[in-house]
C-alpha cells in the first residue's frame, strides 16, 4: 500500500527540476541509475533531458563492502554503461540514500569504466543514517525512519511511482 506521506510523483517532479537546473551548464552529461529504483528514476530523467543515448545502469551487488554478509541478490542485473565514462559528468541516481554504501560501491564500479570529470548524486529521498561521508547533490525530500523501516520505491505498469514504508 503506497504511503500517503510520500507522494513519489511529486517528489520525482521536485528532483527532476533540481537536477535540470543544477546540470543546465554541465558538459558531457550522462545519467547512471542504480538498480532498481534508481534505474527507474534515471530512465525518466534521461527521457525528459533528452539523454537516452547517454543513459546507463549499474548493479553494485559485487562491489558492496558487505557482499560477504549480504550474499548475492536474487535478481542481479548486468551493468550497462554504453557511453564513454572518461571525462563525462555523471549523474548517479538512486531512489533512497541511506548508509552511503551503495553509492560508494557504484562510484567504485564507475571508475572501472574510466575516470569521469565529475560524479554528482541524485536521490529521491535522503533518510539519513550515513555510515560513510556521502551526500547527495540533488534530493527531493529528507525523511527520518527507524532502523527497522525501509523506504521502497515501486513503479506501476503505467510508469507512475509510489513509495511504501516496509518493516525490515
Amino acid at each position: 500500500m503506497p504511503n500517503p506521506n510520500f507522494d513519489a510523483e511529486a517528489l520525482y517532479r521536485t528532483l527532476a527540476d533540481r537536477v535540470k537546473s543544477g546540470l543546465a551548464n554541465a558538459q558531457h552529461v550522462a545519467i547512471v541509475g542504480i538498480y532498481s529504483g534508481g534505474a527507474w528514476l534515471a530512465e525518466r530523467l534521461a527521457e525528459e533531458m533528452q539523454l537516452k543515448d547517454r543513459l546507463g545502469f549499474i548493479d553494485v551487488s559485487f562491489y558492496r563492502d558487505d557482499y560477504a554478509e549480504r550474499g548475492l541478490h536474487a535478481e542481479v542485473k548486468p551493468t550497462q554503461i554504453p557511453f564513454e565514462v572518461e571525462g563525462a559528468t555523471i549523474l548517479l541516481v538512486d531512489d533512497v540514500l541511506y548508509t552511503g554504501r551503495t553509492t560508494r560501491a557504484a562510484i567504485n564500479e564507475l571508475f572501472d569504466y574510466g575516470r569521469p570529470a565529475k560524479i554528482m548524486l541524485a536521490a529521491l529521498v535522503d533518510r539519513g543514517g550515513r555510515e560513510l561521508p556521502i551526500a547527495a547533490d540533488f534530493v527531493a525530500e529528507s525523511a527520518n525512519l527507524s532502523d527497522d523501516q525501509q523506504l521502497v520505491l515501486h513503479r506501476a505498469d503505467d510508469g507512475r511511482f509510489s513509495l511504501t514504508v516496509d518493516h525490515a
